[in-house]
């Protein structure tokens, strides 16, 4: 058997989160559908990162095993997978690994970014939150520099998560302006269900004065999800990494 990567990118608007479910239409199930389509053989995925409903992904992964005496795989079949894809989603690579790699528990690291946009624009409704308020930038980013010397985010995650911890290690947290959006970017080992969405709620607080840095960080210290803001919605969302 031979293990393969495969790399996708995708708008979630359309689906019911990444993993598949049954009676939904999700990521894994039309990419399944797909490849199942085109391949005529089953295939099994294991994804890298499962993504909610309405999340989008610059880069996201997939890995399968196929027997090479059924099966010939190489992306020169890229062109007619996406043919038969939904339009929202993307096969960008396919690539054979050793039989050991997991694309879910081999990934270092993953990034996120999150978009905010502060004036009307009808373009940027699905992959952007409007947030029409004003923002102090500068206590934005105090607030995401607390995040890198804690390492528990229980605060951030939601409510009956089946984890063995919620320790998270925090490598980058930055709010920047990008074109007509306010992008929080973030990277860590690993993320909690929820938890992205959550800090960025959260800390809007803290740019718009309704909270103080010292409220923020004893958020944080309380390791308790009923403290933190679970408002904002899941379009302003974007893997935009996974790190091998």
């Amino acid at each position: 058997m031979q293990r393969y990567f495969l790399e996708v990118s995708y708008k979630g608007t359309a689906f019911n989160g990444f993993q598949i479910q049954n009676n939904a239409v999700t990521i894994q199930s039309e990419v399944t559908k797909a490849l199942q389509t085109f391949y005529r053989q089953p295939f099994e995925l294991v994804g890298s990162s499962r993504t909610d409903a309405g999340v989008h992904a610059l880069q996201n992964f997939f890995h399968f095993d196929v027997d090479e005496t059924q099966i010939q795989i190489n992306n020169k079949h890229l062109y007619r997978l996406n043919a038969i894809i939904s339009p929202d989603i993307v096969f960008k690579n396919i690539f054979p690994v050793s039989a050991d790699k997991h694309c879910r528990f081999n990934a270092l690291s993953r990034e996120y970014q999150y978009f905010i946009y502060q004036n009307k624009n009808p373009f940027l409704k699905s992959t952007a939150w409007y947030y029409p308020y004003s923002l102090d930038i500068d206590k934005l980013n105090k607030a995401a520099q607390i995040l890198l010397s804690h390492t528990n985010f229980t605060s951030f995650s939601k409510k009956h998560t089946q984890v063995k911890t919620f320790n998270c290690t925090i490598e980058y947290a930055k709010w920047f302006v990008q074109n007509d959006c306010l992008v929080f970017n973030i990277k860590a080992n690993r993320f909690l269900r929820g938890m992205v969405k959550s800090l960025v709620a959260t800390m809007l607080k803290v740019g718009r004065n309704q909270i103080t840095l010292n409220e923020w960080e004893k958020i944080i210290e309380t390791k308790n999800c009923s403290h933190a803001d679970f408002s904002a919605p899941a379009n302003g969302l974007f893997l935009v990494a996974v790190n091998y």
